[in-house]
């Protein structure tokens, strides 16, 4: 790259991020391309060292984080920008260069919303959901496939893993003379991976767990009724403080829990909910709210009883979680963004 002193004044620079080379594209002062670079990962620092402080653009992607902590500890000013909105700003065909050029003009509109940077300590907390997550789809896995060849040989088990677990060794015995011998170790080799699998889980629920118990924002969080260790620590990892949203209602829009909205000629129509932004964490707030729902006798308790009491008479029980899930949603971000506990107290004035 050309030495900063030679470097022309910028307006912003974007980056398209590959695993092992970036292309960059730099606008300058007077709104034309002032370079086109192709650099190492290797060599970012030192490229960008020799430019000055500048707008970045930059895609979401696996290590926009890390990156946009380098740049910023560099003095420039990154911004991570979603791949829908970056789509509209691609002239031409596809390529590196053009996406580069697409991020460049991105960063500088105003109004458009860009990904919250995250810590390592937010990035940490949330590969360990991730790693959870994946372990507990391949327990379920496992289980179901145990139960398919259980099922070849004609035998049965009842619906759920407590079942198959408390009937599956005596099975194993009692059958021995219908299941071959190769089967019956196949069976057992996948029930010990099982038992791996539980032992791995819990110990990383046991951590997750543990960080919630030290962790002063997860804690205000679990005030709120249905929410626990898993849903506070994975929405601070996945929000921070909740700054990227300017009311509640922008983050249940975010986690997808509002329908899908289409509207022309002043006519608006609702379908159904977007299912847009984490998917994981919408999971666990449905979860919550049918955990809620399983509960009438305690919705008493809560402020937004009488309001759910309501919708109960009104709604179907999944449209009914759906919306609980929404309002849940919407009260934690307000719990995290200003810092208070949720009070049980219908008399309190609702978040």
């Amino acid at each position: 790259m050309q030495a900063k002193n030679c470097t022309p004044a910028l307006t912003s620079i974007g980056i398209d991020i590959g695993k092992d080379v970036f292309h960059v594209v730099g606008f300058g002062a007077d709104a034309k391309i002032a370079f086109r670079r192709k650099i190492k990962r290797l060599g970012l620092v030192d490229a960008f060292k020799a430019l000055p402080p500048s707008i970045v653009g930059m895609e979401a992607c696996l290590s926009a984080h890390f990156i946009s902590r380098t740049l910023r500890a560099l003095g420039h000013e990154p911004r991570i920008i979603p791949a829908i909105y970056v789509k509209p700003f691609v002239k031409g065909q596809k390529n590196d260069y053009n996406d580069a050029e697409a991020l460049a003009e991105a960063a500088l509109r105003p109004n458009l919303r860009f990904v919250q940077e995250k810590t390592q300590d937010q990035l940490d907390l949330q590969a360990c959901h991730r790693v959870r997550s994946r372990l507990v789809s391949r327990r379920t896995a496992t289980i179901n496939q145990i139960r398919a060849f259980l099922i070849e040989q004609g035998i049965a088990v009842r619906s759920g893993a407590s079942a198959l677990r408390n009937s599956l060794l005596a099975i194993l015995k009692n059958r021995e003379e219908e299941i071959s011998a190769r089967m019956r170790q196949l069976i057992i080799g996948l029930y010990d991976d099982w038992l791996w699998l539980d032992k791995r889980i819990e110990t990383i629920t046991w951590e997750i767990e543990e960080i919630s118990r030290t962790e002063a924002n997860c804690r205000r969080l679990m005030t709120v009724p249905g929410i626990g260790p898993l849903i506070s620590t994975a929405m601070v990892a996945a929000i921070g403080t909740g700054e990227a949203f300017g009311r509640g209602r922008d983050f249940g829009a975010w986690l997808g829990l509002i329908p899908r909205q289409y509207s022309t000629g002043g006519k608006t129509i609702l379908g159904r909910i977007s299912k847009r932004g984490s998917r994981y964490l919408r999971t666990l707030f449905i979860q919550a709210a049918n955990i809620i729902l399983m509960r009438p006798h305690n919705w008493e308790r809560f402020s937004f009883g009488s309001w759910l009491k309501q919708a109960a008479s009104r709604m179907h029980r999944n449209k009914l979680a759906t919306a609980l899930a929404n309002k849940l949603a919407r009260i934690a971000w307000s719990v995290l963004r200003n810092g208070k506990t949720f009070s049980l107290n219908p008399e309190v004035a609702a978040i």
